[in-house]
C-alpha cells in the first residue's frame, strides 16, 4: 500500500507547488497588464455597478509556501506524532509575548484538521488538562502559552465556535476554571464577544448592495444581454456561491463523502446543475431549428468568456448542457450551428474531457494566474482520493501528520482562491433576473421529452434514453435540494421589482404587454394564462402571480402549492395570515382561498410563501365569508413558450 501512497502524494504535493508558485506571480502579472473581460462595446444598454462582495477572513490568511518547504519544517513529526507531541510543538510556537515564531503552519494544520479525527471539545479536553497540570507544577509561562493557544484558535478560526454544538459553553466552564484559581488576568486572552460582529460583518458581506438610481436603462432580455455580459453574471453567481463555503465545510465533506448535511455544498451543485439545466431549455425554447442554432452558437460564445475569466466550474456547466444528449440529437438544429463555432465546442470538450483524470484541465487550471473558479467537483475528488489513499494513524498508533498536511494544502488553496474576486460589476436587476431563472428542477425524462417535441424521432434515431454529456462530472449528478417556497418568493419580488425599475417608466405600477411577453421569453419554462386589469398593459400584482405560478411549477412544488384566492366579503373581525395585518373595510376587506381557507390582504395574496394544503372542512356557511367577485385563478396555456409540442411541458409536471 505504502508503494501506491507515496507517488500519489508526491503528485498531488507537485501539482500544488505548481499551483501556489503561479499564485505568487498573481499581483505583478495583473499590474502588467489588466484584461477586459467587461461587456463589449455594442451593448445596448447601461449598466448599475456592484462589485463583487468582498468577504473578511473567516480563518487565517493563507500562507504562501511551497509544499517542499512546508514537508521540511515538519521534522520529525513527519513521521507521525502523538497528540501530545502535536500539541507540545504548537504551544512551541509562541513566544514569550505570544507572538507566533516564524510561520504557524503546523498551528494551523493541528487547528483545522484535528476534526477529522477528534472532535474540537476533545482537543480543548487536551489543553484543559494541560493547563491544570501547569497549575500543579507551578508552570506561569506554560499557563499563558496554553492561552495564547486557545486565543488564537478564537482569532483565527473564530467559525468553529459558531458552530451547532460549538466550543462556546466548554470555553465558559474553562474561564470559570481559571477565575476559580485567581487567573483573571488570562481571561482576557479568551474574549469572544467580538465573534458576533464578525460574523455580522461577514453576512453583510455576502450581499448584493442595493442601487437606488431609478432613472437607468437596463435591458433584461436574454437576446439583447451579450455573451461576456452572461458570463460576468454568472462568474458573479460562481463566485458568491464558492465564497460562502468553509474550510469546516471542505472538512465535513471529507468525513461523510456526501453532501447531505452541507447545505453550502449542496447549493453550489445546486447552482452548476440549474445552469446546465437553463442552457438546455434555452436552446430547446425556440421553436425553429435556425433560433435554436442561434441561442446554440451565443452559448458557445458564453463558453469562450468564461474560458476567458478561468470560471472552469460554470464552464463544465455550459458545455455540459450543450453537449447533453437533449441537444446533440437536434440534427436539424446543429445542421445551422457554423463550423467554427462547432470546432470551438469540441475544443471546450477536450479541455474540460475526463481522460486522464482530467490532465488538461488540470494542465490548464495550473497555468492561470489571477481570479479562477476550479471545477469543484473534480477537486472534492481529489481531497477524497487522498483521504482514503492515505492512513489516519501510522506506527505505534501515531497521527499521520504528512496526510493531515497534504489535505490541509489542498483545502487551503481553495480557500486562497476566496481572497481573489474576478475583476468585473455586476448589475444586480440581472443576477435577480439570473437567480429566478435557474431555479429549475426538471428531470432528464421531461427534458428529452421536450427534445422529441422539437424534432421527433426517426426510425434510425438510437432509443429514447438520456445518455451522459462527454464532461459530465459524476457528483453532480442527482443533487437537486427540495425547492424552498420562501427562498422562491423572494427570488420573485426581486426579479418583479427590477422589472418594474427598468420597465415602469411613468411610474404608475404597470408596464406594456409588449414588454412584458419580450421579458417572459427570457425565461426556459412554459407559463400560465393570466387576466388583465387593462388591456395592454400588466399590474405589478399580476406579474407577481404569474411569476410566482411558473416558478412553483418548475421547481416542482406542484400546483397544488398555489392558492385558488377570490375577493371576500368577511362578516367577522379577520386577520391577515401572511402579515398578520387586520383586514380593514365594510365589503370586501380581502382575498380568502377556496381550498384551504387562508385569508389575506390584496398585496399579499400574490406574496404568500405557504403552501395550500386542501382542507375539506372549508364550507360556505351563513357566517363563513362571501365571495363577492369571481376567483383570479390561472390556467396553464397549451402552447405556453413552446408553440408546436404535443404537450406543454409544464402540465408533464403537475
Amino acid at each position: 500500500m505504502d508503494s501506491l501512497v507515496q507517488p500519489l502524494v508526491a503528485q498531488y504535493l507537485a501539482m500544488g507547488c505548481q499551483s501556489k508558485e503561479n499564485q505568487n506571480e498573481t499581483i505583478t502579472s495583473d499590474e502588467r497588464g489588466k484584461e477586459d473581460v467587461r461587456t463589449t462595446a455594442g451593448c445596448t444598454f447601461s449598466k448599475s455597478k456592484v462589485s463583487p462582495p468582498g468577504r473578511p477572513n473567516r480563518f487565517h490568511k493563507p500562507i504562501q509556501a511551497t509544499p517542499g518547504k512546508l514537508i521540511m519544517s515538519l521534522g520529525h513529526l513527519s513521521k507521525g506524532a502523538t497528540w501530545e507531541e502535536l500539541i507540545q510543538a504548537c504551544l512551541d510556537c509562541f513566544d514569550a509575548d505570544g507572538c507566533v515564531r516564524k510561520n504557524g503552519h503546523l498551528l494551523n494544520i493541528t487547528l483545522t484538521m484535528h476534526r477529522l479525527l477528534m472532535s474540537s471539545s476533545d482537543l480543548l479536553d487536551r489543553l484543559v488538562g494541560l493547563f491544570k497540570t501547569a497549575l500543579d507544577d507551578d508552570q506561569p509561562v506554560e499557563l499563558k502559552r496554553i492561552c495564547y493557544l486557545i486565543r488564537h484558535w478564537i482569532q483565527e478560526f473564530w467559525i468553529m465556535f459558531r458552530l451547532p454544538h460549538s466550543l462556546s459553553d466548554s470555553l465558559e466552564e474553562f474561564r470559570e476554571l481559571i477565575r476559580e484559581q485567581g487567573q483573571e488576568d488570562l481571561c482576557s486572552l479568551l474574549e469572544t464577544k467580538w465573534i458576533n460582529e464578525r460574523e455580522r460583518s461577514w453576512k453583510a458581506s455576502q450581499k448584493i448592495k442595493a442601487n437606488y438610481s431609478k432613472k437607468r436603462k437596463v435591458s433584461l432580455l436574454f437576446d439583447h444581454l451579450e455573451p461576456d455580459e452572461l458570463a460576468e453574471h454568472l462568474t458573479y453567481l460562481e463566485f458568491k456561491s464558492f465564497c460562502r463555503i468553509s474550510f469546516v465545510d471542505f472538512l465535513n465533506y471529507i468525513r461523510s463523502c456526501c453532501m447531505k448535511d452541507i447545505p453550502v455544498l449542496e447549493r453550489s451543485i445546486a447552482l452548476c446543475n440549474g445552469i446546465s439545466q437553463w442552457v438546455q431549455l434555452m436552446v430547446l425554447s425556440r421553436p425553429t431549428a435556425q433560433l435554436r442554432a442561434e441561442v446554440f452558437t451565443k452559448f458557445i460564445h458564453v463558453a469562450q468568456s468564461l474560458h476567458h475569466m478561468h470560471n472552469y466550474n460554470t464552464l463544465m456547466a455550459v458545455v455540459g448542457g450543450l453537449c447533453h444528449s437533449s441537444i446533440s440529437r437536434l440534427k436539424d438544429t446543429t445542421s445551422h450551428v457554423p463550423s467554427e463555432v462547432t470546432k470551438v465546442l469540441n475544443e471546450m470538450t477536450d479541455l474540460l474531457s475526463s481522460c486522464r483524470n482530467f490532465d488538461n484541465y488540470r494542465q490548464a487550471y495550473s497555468r492561470c494566474t489571477g481570479f479562477k473558479s476550479p471545477i469543484l467537483g473534480v477537486h472534492l475528488k481529489d481531497l477524497i482520493s487522498v483521504n482514503e489513499a492515505m492512513s489516519d494513524f501510522v506506527e505505534d498508533n501515531k497521527v499521520n501528520v504528512q496526510k493531515l498536511q497534504a489535505l490541509y494544502n489542498h483545502i487551503n488553496e481553495l480557500i486562497q482562491l476566496q481572497q481573489v474576486p474576478p475583476r468585473l460589476d455586476a448589475n444586480k436587476d440581472l443576477v435577480h433576473l439570473l437567480t429566478l431563472s435557474l431555479d429549475l428542477y426538471y428531470t432528464e425524462d421531461e427534458i428529452y421529452e421536450l427534445s422529441y417535441a422539437r424534432e421527433p424521432k426517426n426510425c434510425k434515431a438510437p432509443p429514447a434514453t438520456p445518455s451522459r454529456p462527454p464532461v459530465c462530472v459524476d457528483w453532480t449528478s442527482g443533487v437537486a435540494p427540495k425547492p424552498d417556497p420562501r427562498t422562491i418568493s423572494k427570488h420573485v419580488q426581486r426579479m418583479v421589482d427590477s422589472v418594474f425599475k427598468n420597465y415602469d417608466h411613468d411610474e404608475n405600477g404597470f408596464i406594456s404587454q409588449e414588454d412584458f411577453e419580450k421579458i417572459a421569453a427570457s425565461f426556459p419554462f412554459s407559463f400560465c394564462v393570466m387576466d388583465k386589469e387593462k388591456e395592454g398593459l400588466v399590474s405589478r400584482e399580476e406579474i407577481t402571480a404569474y411569476f410566482m405560478r411558473a416558478s412553483v411549477i418548475c421547481s416542482k412544488l406542484g400546483l397544488g402549492f398555489v392558492h385558488n384566492f377570490q375577493e371576500t366579503t368577511y362578516m367577522k373581525p379577520t386577520f391577515c395570515d401572511n402579515c398578520s395585518g387586520f383586514l380593514w373595510g365594510v365589503i370586501k376587506q380581502g382575498y380568502r382561498c377556496r381550498d384551504c381557507g387562508m385569508n389575506c390582504h390584496k398585496l399579499c395574496k400574490d406574496q404568500v410563501a405557504f403552501e395550500c394544503k386542501k382542507n375539506t372542512k372549508v364550507t360556505n356557511t351563513i357566517e363563513s365569508p362571501t365571495p363577492s367577485t369571481t376567483p383570479v385563478t390561472t390556467s396553464t396555456s397549451d402552447g405556453g413558450l413552446f408553440p408546436g409540442t404535443s404537450a406543454p411541458l409544464s402540465q408533464n409536471l403537475t
